[in-house]
């Protein structure tokens, strides 16, 4: 009877939680794909006005001055709310590992506007980093109005983050994989339950405003035959080096920004917004975070100089507005270029190697989901967005091919996740001090990892913290000096707000000693 008791206790958290996504989802959805929309609203009058410079150039003046006093005005903003900054998705991270305090209002308004003002200017940066960070302050502030603790409100936190990427892309299985495989890097089930709920609930909000297409939707794709096959580790090699190298570039921008000695940081968007008016004036169509590219190269694959022209003018501008601190996301750029990638590669092999010329769009696709896993290392992330995306769940093989290979290639050259390297950079090296407040961390035993089948008294455990119980399935037991921990467990830990994440990489760390031993 007791064990009933505790079982219909569980479950009803998990549906008091999976209600709570909902709610998170579809507050998150409306915010978001507000947001979407003004930007594309926005985005489109921008390309009109840059064709309207084209016949009248004078009236480009006027419009130099505008774009000016908006950067200056973006700069004072990002002064004013420095968490606004960028994507905002490493600010998530931070703030989860409880190594950030965010003001969720501040972030929310500021970076909805700053958002709007920087992507729809025709920057080449993306808006699904800024939904991701807009979902994870909305959530902050349900979770402060329901009075919710604090491991309660990472939990819906993480869903606001799942929430504004599924209401971005259109992809909610996405939305929940990023938060488990690149926020979380593991699997807990009420992170899942909820993540998965508030997913759901933002999409069908967002495809209430922009209908059932998928986004990146490119028509129908033939499969590629076995005789091919082998294209595909090669592919996966290409962009896998070309992955590390934008990883590379992306963490010396602050360096190259830095030499700037006449601007403050808050105030590089002064670069980028000078220099898209010459680019707006002489390529209006391909303003913006890509979403154009790829719909236009799935249709008219160009010449091979024309692409690497274009790769390395999209490659160069993204920097350029990436590094410049405005609020705005990689996602969909890393999208187009790798896109241009992969229309590059096959329209390579269509010349010099007699591949059937409607197999270019296969590589297009595909290169999309390696470029992005060797450059975030989150493949299961890339491969289930870039199907939700265009629409189609036919290719999951080929994809996954090239998703592992650039992953291994990027991997084997010392790539890290591009988001957790930028974490680093906004939190102090020797964080975590004692605060005062409770935490509940969940840390995940890997099967065959260094602790799976280890007793509870054999390993030196950090003396912040206090080994509360085990989750074993749907089971949760109370632990003991005998108790042996097992493959799939999950550590129930009671420790500091502040030095949460000292205790998570100081387990990770003896597990690695023991392991090595």
């Amino acid at each position: 009877m007791k064990e009933e008791n505790e079982l219909k206790k569980l479950d009803g958290t998990k549906i008091i939680f999976i209600a709570k996504g909902l709610v998170v989802g579809v507050c998150v959805g409306f915010v978001v794909s507000l947001f979407r929309l003004l930007i594309e609203t926005a985005s489109h009058y921008v390309v009109e006005l840059y064709l309207f410079f084209w016949e009248s150039p004078l009236w480009l003046i006027p419009w130099a001055g505008i774009s000016l006093l908006v950067a200056l005005w973006l700069g004072k903003l990002i002064a004013s709310e420095s968490n606004i900054k960028g994507s905002g998705i490493p600010q998530v991270e931070a703030f989860l590992r409880g190594q950030l305090k965010v003001r969720w209002f501040s972030v929310l308004w500021k970076k909805f506007i700053g958002g709007i003002l920087a992507i729809s200017s025709g920057l080449f940066l993306g808006r699904e980093g800024p939904s991701i960070q807009l979902g994870a302050v909305v959530a902050q502030g349900i979770s402060e109005g329901m009075h919710q603790s604090k491991s309660e409100e990472k939990i819906l936190v993480s869903s606001g983050a799942s929430a504004g990427l599924a209401a971005a892309f259109n992809a909610p299985i996405a939305g929940l994989l990023f938060v488990l495989e690149e926020v979380h890097h593991s699997f807990s089930p009420l992170i899942w339950l909820t993540s998965f709920s508030a997913a759901l609930s933002a999409n069908l909000v967002s495809l209430h405003f922009f209908g059932m297409t998928p986004v990146l939707f490119i028509g129908e794709m033939e499969k590629i035959p076995l005789r091919y096959y082998w294209t595909l580790p090669l592919l996966g090699v290409f962009v896998g080096l070309m992955g590390w190298l934008y990883q590379r570039v992306l963490l010396a921008l602050p360096k190259l920004y830095g030499k700037l000695p006449f601007l403050s940081p808050n105030y590089y968007g002064i670069i980028p917004f000078l220099l898209i008016l010459p680019i707006g004036l002489v390529l209006p169509r391909f303003l913006g975070g890509g979403h154009q590219i790829v719909l236009f190269l799935a249709e008219v694959p160009l010449s091979f100089w024309m692409l690497v022209g274009l790769f390395l003018f999209r490659f160069v501008f993204s920097m350029v507005s990436y590094g410049s601190n405005l609020p705005g996301g990689i996602f969909l750029p890393i999208l187009s270029l790798g896109a241009i990638l992969g229309t590059l590669y096959g329209v390579v092999l269509s010349q010099s190697f007699g591949v059937d010329e409607g197999l270019i769009k296969n590589f297009l696709v595909f290169a999309m989901a390696g470029y992005f896993a060797a450059i975030g290392k989150a493949p299961l992330t890339a491969m289930v967005l870039v199907t939700e995306m265009i629409g189609s769940m036919s290719h999951l093989m080929s994809i996954g091919i090239v998703v592992l290979v650039s992953y291994i290639v990027v991997d084997s050259l010392g790539g890290k996740p591009i988001y957790e390297t930028l974490l680093e950079r906004i939190v102090q090296p020797n964080f975590g001090d004692i605060t005062g407040k409770k935490t509940i961390i969940e840390f995940p035993v890997a099967p065959g990892s260094a602790f799976d089948e280890c007793m509870v008294r054999d390993i030196e455990w950090p003396r912040e913290m206090l080994l509360t119980s085990i989750r074993r399935g749907a089971a949760e037991l109370l632990t003991h000096g005998d108790t042996v921990i097992l493959g799939g467990d999950v550590l129930i830990i009671l420790t500091d707000q502040g030095i949460s994440q000292k205790v998570k990489n100081h387990l990770s760390k003896q597990m690695n000693t023991l392991q090595n031993t």
